[in-house]
């Protein structure tokens, strides 16, 4: 390891000019081209400032810790760790906090070709407290607006978005202009040029975002129209269906467009319905909650790695449902992703 260098990252490659002053080897083979990004995402990003004192109200909390975090952002490293090409599209503030984000992707081998700055607005922060098992309030810090929400439609790489095996979308992405164009926009481009390919909406339903649920059901709808996969728990699928049951939230999600609907259930388990009647339903894993933040953006990631391997669909939502467990039961989101043998153990100790 060159001295300097991240643990996580990969050794730094010649720039162009050192590169091409050396000219190529009369017998070498020209490099192959770089494989397509298996996942891109699109949409929120920060720093997260949890407590280090569990059960204290933030207003007495001393200590935190510092971690990279945002929905869109947490799923392309949880699909990382489990091997696959992942890269985000999202923006920061030219601060200190977005120089932060940008070398934790690229630690957690997330590419950061999409991550660029918004002059004039700071990296978002997001605090929470903890009181296990299921009570984590957040305090969002994204005013007076965040850089993610000024992704604009003419800057998006149209080749990379239709090219990728898994486009990852969110609801927070919806919730102002430029970046609810610009979601939409490429949502809709996607499914013109390749039907078929698994585009998924994650539902992601934050109610400080929105003035209320009457203004995010139609563009959700929109969404949903583009998408082939819906993800989101049992509150975000009743914002985006009107439906209340798990069975009817996911009847009302392939009704509006997709294919397969997930409804997660946190302590209830998971439930997926396939539009070609296919049903799963898997019970929770047994986990002492840390912190249950970042549980749903490790299924993400893990479902995506499960429907690209093609997999079985109860195999799917099992292993996603380990995953989940296993973020549930640390502090962090992203660096508390887990690698595919962690979630093989938490399977297998199981039964």
């Amino acid at each position: 390891m060159a001295a300097g260098q991240h643990p996580y990252e990969p050794p730094s490659e010649p720039s162009p000019a050192s590169a091409s002053s050396a000219g190529p080897h009369p017998h070498e083979t020209p490099a192959a081209p770089p494989r397509p990004l298996d996942i891109l995402t699109i949409g929120r990003t920060g720093v997260d400032l949890y407590p280090l004192e569990s059960g204290v109200p933030l207003a007495r909390v001393e200590r935190f810790g510092k971690f990279l975090g945002g929905s869109a952002t947490n799923v392309a490293v949880a699909a990382a760790r489990l091997g696959l090409r992942a890269a985000v599209i999202t923006r920061t503030g030219a601060d200190p906090f977005g120089t932060f984000v940008r070398d934790e992707l690229r630690a957690l081998g997330v590419e950061t070709s999409y991550v660029s700055e918004v002059p004039g607005l700071l990296t978002p922060v997001t605090f929470c407290e903890l009181h296990p098992p299921d009570d984590f309030p957040l305090l969002f810090y994204r005013r007076p607006k965040a850089p993610d929400l000024e992704i604009r439609a003419g800057e998006l790489d149209g080749e990379a978005i239709r090219g990728a095996r898994v486009f990852w979308t969110t609801g927070t992405g919806l919730c102002a202009e430029p970046s609810r164009t610009a979601t939409l926009g490429a949502l809709a481009e996607r499914h013109t040029a390749a039907p078929g390919a698994l585009t998924v909406f994650d539902l992601d339903w934050r109610p400080m975002f929105w003035e209320s649920r009457a203004e995010a059901r139609p563009a959700y709808a929109r969404a949903l129209r583009h998408a082939s996969v819906a993800v989101g728990n049992l509150t975000e699928c009743e914002v985006a269906t009107g439906a209340t049951t798990p069975r009817a939230c996911a009847d009302a999600l392939l009704e509006a467009g997709v294919t397969l609907a997930v409804v997660k259930q946190g302590p209830d388990g998971v439930l997926a319905a396939h539009r070609d009647g296919t049903v799963v339903e898997v019970a929770p894993l047994p986990v002492k909650v840390v912190n249950g933040l970042g549980a749903g953006d490790a299924f993400g990631g893990a479902l995506c790695e499960g429907l690209l391997a093609g997999r079985p669909l109860a195999e799917t939502i099992r292993f996603a449902n380990a995953a989940g467990a296993i973020v549930a039961g640390r502090l962090e989101c992203s660096t508390a992703m887990p690698f595919p043998h962690e979630v093989r153990e938490a399977l297998a100790a199981a039964g």
